[in-house]
């Protein structure tokens, strides 16, 4: 789903998301997922039963990335990915209401994610239609030119 979703991008003129390197090729892709599914929460949403979206829920920001933690427990969408065939149908959305539900379980109050703040501004604005409000801007990535949209979603 990565590898199509970057594929999914840059037919769109999109490389600055995620570049033009398939997700699996780029050097540590796999083992961020990897550690992703090991260390955190992974939720696959299915369509007749083959795989089409793809949720990683933590407890706190990627190390990796110019965000410090919340002061208060949280819970962190990590990854939120969709198989880009099937756009349209609101998996992204359907995994986001399982974070919610997850965090409600969890008895958490906060629920975070961080995005691509560029183009547009579609990604932000997709997390706003599900219920998150932008709280901070970030600089990341090497060069420190990667714009980042930090969000978050009070959890009742």
């Amino acid at each position: 789903m990565l590898d199509g979703a970057v594929a999914w991008m840059n037919a769109r003129g999109n490389t600055e998301q995620w570049g033009t390197t398939p997700y699996s090729r780029r050097p540590g892709g796999a083992a961020r997922v990897e550690r992703y599914t090991a260390e955190d929460d992974p939720y696959v949403a299915e369509l007749s039963g083959a795989p089409v979206g793809a949720l990683i829920l933590g407890t706190g920001p990627s190390p990796h990335m110019p965000i410090a933690p919340a002061g208060e427990p949280e819970r962190y969408v990590r990854l939120l990915v969709s198989d880009r065939r099937h756009a349209g149908l609101g998996i992204g959305a359907a995994l986001l209401a399982r974070a919610v539900e997850e965090a409600r379980r969890a008895g958490v109050g906060l629920l975070r994610v961080d995005c691509w703040a560029g183009g547009g501004g579609e990604l932000v604005a997709f997390y706003e239609r599900n219920g998150f409000t932008p709280t901070a801007r970030f600089l990341a990535g090497d060069a420190g030119t990667w714009p980042g949209q930090l969000l978050s979603r009070r959890v009742t």
